[in-house]
């Protein structure tokens, strides 16, 4: 009986002297991730909010009625609206710190405006315009300027409060009654705010996945230096990111502002940090490069069911602000294991 073995296959060196010889390996087929890390990657989130809903309608009373479900979407409406182009700033790979300020400063100013002109529609653009025009202030001195997004949106943010501020140090009242129709207005018994909200989770949906602007926006988050080299105009497009973060801010102020029948300078402090939490919950990558409004719509939904419990259940509000920071530090350590 016979054995056969493998020859050595021969390669040759560089310079004199003989051939090295040397065993071919094969190149082993790249390895396929485990059903578990599949299921965890496409429907982690999805199956945590699922798990979430069961617990909470087992042991907290009434939290199934249809009362409290518009209760918990109402409070959600606001981080909702924002949402969905904080997730176009953390896809480019960058970040805005400024939109609980502009929230306020629009809010003040439409209220203002409404009440020295009597018109809701020119106190409406004068909102919204205004936070338009911050976003687009960010985007020039990060995206021209190359200042870093951080630090550059936390002093706009200081800003904005600040001229909120300025407007009126105190809340405004809101005289024109036509204008309370956008904050508690309802159809088919759902509030204005909640149709406004799921209006914005179908339309971004529709720009991140059916046109360029969405994949050219992963794109630059993916590699900023890839996506400059293949033609994409990074300054224009990260211009025009923080613009729409402004507008959808500052429409979130004036719809506030109609539902609170007023104008308040103090308010949506710290609302900048629930509306992060609710993107990487939903799987928006810090590092940029990835997002999917499915996910952003269950980090909202999250946050906005875990805030929702504490009420029910009378938490004091310390304890509030230190579950806001937990879910906080869980995103994003569940951002760490999604890029490990």
């Amino acid at each position: 009986m016979s054995t056969t073995t493998q020859s050595p296959t021969p390669r040759p060196t560089t310079g004199t002297g003989a051939a090295t010889l040397d065993y071919a390996t094969p190149t082993p087929p790249p390895r396929r991730p485990g059903w578990v890390r599949s299921l965890w990657e496409n429907s982690g989130m999805i199956l945590v909010f699922a798990l979430l809903l069961i617990i909470v309608s087992i042991f907290v009373p009434n939290f199934l009625s249809w009362f409290n479900i518009r209760g918990l979407l109402l409070s959600v409406a606001t981080i909702g609206i924002i949402s969905c182009t904080m997730m176009f700033c953390l896809a480019a790979g960058d970040v805005d710190l400024s939109v609980g300020s502009i929230v306020a400063m629009s809010g003040v100013l439409a209220a203002v405006v409404v009440n020295e002109t009597g018109s809701v529609i020119i106190g409406i653009a004068a909102g919204v315009l205004a936070g338009g025009l911050v976003g687009a202030f960010n985007g020039l001195l990060i995206a021209w300027l190359g200042l870093n997004a951080l630090i550059t949106t936390l002093a706009s943010m200081q800003i904005v409060r600040g001229l909120a501020f300025v407007i009126s140090s105190i809340a405004v009242g809101i005289a024109n009654a036509d204008f309370f129709a956008l904050g508690i207005g309802s159809a088919m018994g759902v509030q204005t705010p909640i149709w406004i909200m799921l209006a914005c989770f179908v339309a971004f949906g529709i720009l991140l996945n059916r046109t360029v602007f969405g994949r050219n926006t992963l794109a630059v988050g993916g590699n900023y230096e890839a996506a400059r080299l293949a033609g994409i105009r990074v300054v224009g497009l990260k211009v025009m990111i923080f613009t729409l973060q402004g507008l959808a801010a500052g429409f979130a102020g004036v719809v506030l502002a109609a539902r609170f029948t007023s104008g308040q300078p103090t308010t949506a402090a710290g609302l900048e940090l629930q509306v992060i939490s609710a993107c990487v919950l939903g799987g928006v990558s810090l590092s940029g490069g990835v997002a999917t409004m499915l996910g952003v719509v269950v980090g909202v939904l999250i946050m906005g069911t875990v805030n929702n419990v504490m009420s029910l259940m009378n938490l004091d509000f310390k304890y509030q602000y230190i579950t806001s920071g937990c879910i906080l530090i869980a995103a994003l350590l569940i951002d760490k294991l999604r890029q490990r």
